[in-house]
Protein backbone atom coordinates (compact mmCIF):
# COMPACT_ATOMS: atom_id res chain seq x y z
CA UNK A 1 0.00 0.00 0.00
CA UNK A 2 0.85 3.53 -0.46
CA UNK A 3 1.03 6.16 2.08
CA UNK A 4 1.98 9.76 0.84
CA UNK A 5 4.21 7.64 -1.64
CA UNK A 6 5.99 5.24 0.92
CA UNK A 7 4.90 1.84 0.63
CA UNK A 8 4.16 0.37 3.55
CA UNK A 9 2.66 -3.45 4.00
CA UNK A 10 -0.60 -4.88 5.06
CA UNK A 11 -0.21 -7.80 7.87
CA UNK A 12 -3.63 -9.67 7.68
CA UNK A 13 -5.00 -12.82 9.65
CA UNK A 14 -7.47 -14.70 8.27
CA UNK A 15 -9.86 -17.63 9.98
CA UNK A 16 -10.06 -20.90 8.41
CA UNK A 17 -13.56 -19.75 7.39
CA UNK A 18 -12.33 -16.24 6.15
CA UNK A 19 -13.04 -14.39 8.83
CA UNK A 20 -10.63 -11.21 9.65
CA UNK A 21 -9.15 -12.22 12.74
CA UNK A 22 -6.40 -8.92 12.74
CA UNK A 23 -5.04 -6.35 10.19
CA UNK A 24 -1.74 -4.38 10.88
CA UNK A 25 0.40 -2.00 8.79
CA UNK A 26 4.12 -1.54 9.19
CA UNK A 27 6.57 -0.20 7.14
CA UNK A 28 8.79 -2.93 6.80
CA UNK A 29 8.71 -6.38 5.57
CA UNK A 30 10.75 -8.12 8.32
CA UNK A 31 11.48 -10.64 10.74
CA UNK A 32 10.62 -8.02 13.47
CA UNK A 33 7.19 -6.97 11.97
CA UNK A 34 6.76 -10.81 11.52
CA UNK A 35 7.21 -11.26 14.89
CA UNK A 36 5.31 -8.19 16.28
CA UNK A 37 2.12 -9.64 14.11
CA UNK A 38 2.58 -13.12 15.07
CA UNK A 39 2.75 -12.52 18.76
CA UNK A 40 -0.25 -9.91 19.09
CA UNK A 41 -2.41 -12.72 16.71
CA UNK A 42 -1.30 -15.22 19.25
CA UNK A 43 -1.84 -13.12 22.46
CA UNK A 44 -5.22 -12.11 21.44
CA UNK A 45 -6.55 -15.53 19.80
CA UNK A 46 -4.51 -18.14 20.90
CA UNK A 47 -2.01 -20.70 19.67
CA UNK A 48 -3.52 -22.09 16.13
CA UNK A 49 -2.95 -25.42 15.38
CA UNK A 50 -1.87 -24.82 11.24
CA UNK A 51 -0.30 -21.28 10.26
CA UNK A 52 -0.77 -21.07 6.32
CA UNK A 53 1.22 -18.58 5.30
CA UNK A 54 3.43 -17.07 1.96
CA UNK A 55 6.70 -18.00 1.47
CA UNK A 56 8.46 -15.08 2.71
CA UNK A 57 11.19 -15.93 4.59
CA UNK A 58 10.08 -12.90 7.36
CA UNK A 59 7.55 -15.30 8.19
CA UNK A 60 10.15 -18.57 9.01
CA UNK A 61 12.46 -16.09 10.75
CA UNK A 62 9.71 -15.20 13.03
CA UNK A 63 8.39 -18.73 13.23
CA UNK A 64 11.71 -20.42 14.18
CA UNK A 65 12.19 -17.21 17.20
CA UNK A 66 8.32 -18.40 18.25
CA UNK A 67 9.46 -21.99 17.72
CA UNK A 68 6.35 -23.01 15.72
CA UNK A 69 8.04 -24.11 12.66
CA UNK A 70 6.47 -27.22 12.42
CA UNK A 71 3.00 -25.44 12.36
CA UNK A 72 3.71 -23.48 9.42
CA UNK A 73 2.30 -24.55 5.97
CA UNK A 74 3.35 -22.71 2.73
CA UNK A 75 2.34 -23.65 -0.68
CA UNK A 76 1.46 -22.24 -4.27
CA UNK A 77 -2.56 -21.75 -3.62
CA UNK A 78 -2.78 -23.06 0.55
CA UNK A 79 -2.86 -18.73 1.37
CA UNK A 80 -5.48 -17.74 -1.56
CA UNK A 81 -8.47 -17.46 1.62
CA UNK A 82 -5.73 -14.40 3.21
CA UNK A 83 -5.47 -12.63 -0.35
CA UNK A 84 -9.09 -12.62 -1.44
CA UNK A 85 -9.50 -11.39 2.28
CA UNK A 86 -7.95 -8.60 0.62
CA UNK A 87 -10.61 -7.49 -2.17
CA UNK A 88 -13.09 -5.50 -0.15
CA UNK A 89 -10.64 -3.50 1.83
CA UNK A 90 -9.03 -3.35 -1.76
CA UNK A 91 -12.26 -1.87 -3.55
CA UNK A 92 -13.39 0.55 -0.44
CA UNK A 93 -9.93 2.12 -0.33
CA UNK A 94 -10.26 2.75 -3.94
CA UNK A 95 -12.98 4.45 -3.50
CA UNK A 96 -11.59 6.36 -0.53
CA UNK A 97 -8.57 7.60 -2.85
CA UNK A 98 -6.09 6.33 -0.57
CA UNK A 99 -4.96 7.28 2.91
CA UNK A 100 -2.35 9.66 4.37
CA UNK A 101 -1.37 8.35 6.96
CA UNK A 102 -0.27 4.91 8.75
CA UNK A 103 -2.75 6.11 11.59
CA UNK A 104 -5.60 6.43 9.56
CA UNK A 105 -5.62 3.59 7.82
CA UNK A 106 -5.26 1.16 10.70
CA UNK A 107 -8.03 2.69 12.65
CA UNK A 108 -10.39 2.07 9.16
CA UNK A 109 -8.63 -1.63 8.94
CA UNK A 110 -10.24 -2.41 12.39
CA UNK A 111 -13.92 -1.38 11.68
CA UNK A 112 -13.85 -2.42 8.13
CA UNK A 113 -12.68 -5.77 9.67
CA UNK A 114 -15.17 -6.18 11.83
CA UNK A 115 -18.41 -4.67 9.81
CA UNK A 116 -17.28 -7.13 7.11
CA UNK A 117 -17.39 -10.16 8.82
CA UNK A 118 -20.78 -9.30 10.94
CA UNK A 119 -22.21 -9.02 6.73
CA UNK A 120 -20.24 -11.16 5.18
CA UNK A 121 -22.41 -14.13 5.82
CA UNK A 122 -21.91 -17.20 3.34
CA UNK A 123 -24.65 -17.02 1.09
CA UNK A 124 -24.22 -20.10 -1.06
CA UNK A 125 -24.83 -22.11 2.02
CA UNK A 126 -28.08 -20.38 3.65
CA UNK A 127 -31.23 -20.31 1.77
CA UNK A 128 -33.22 -17.06 1.07
CA UNK A 129 -35.37 -17.49 4.11
CA UNK A 130 -33.02 -18.18 6.30
CA UNK A 131 -30.56 -15.53 5.46
CA UNK A 132 -32.99 -12.71 6.33
CA UNK A 133 -33.86 -13.87 9.35
CA UNK A 134 -30.07 -13.74 10.33
CA UNK A 135 -29.59 -10.43 9.16
CA UNK A 136 -32.80 -9.31 11.14
CA UNK A 137 -31.31 -11.11 14.43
Amino acid sequence: MKINGETHYLWRAVHHEGEVLESFVTKRLDRKAALKFLRKIMIRHGRPHIFVTDKLRSFCAGMKEIGNVDKQETGRWLNNRAKNSHQPFRRKERAMLRFRRMRTLQKFLAVHASVHNHFNVERDLYSRSNFKRNRAA
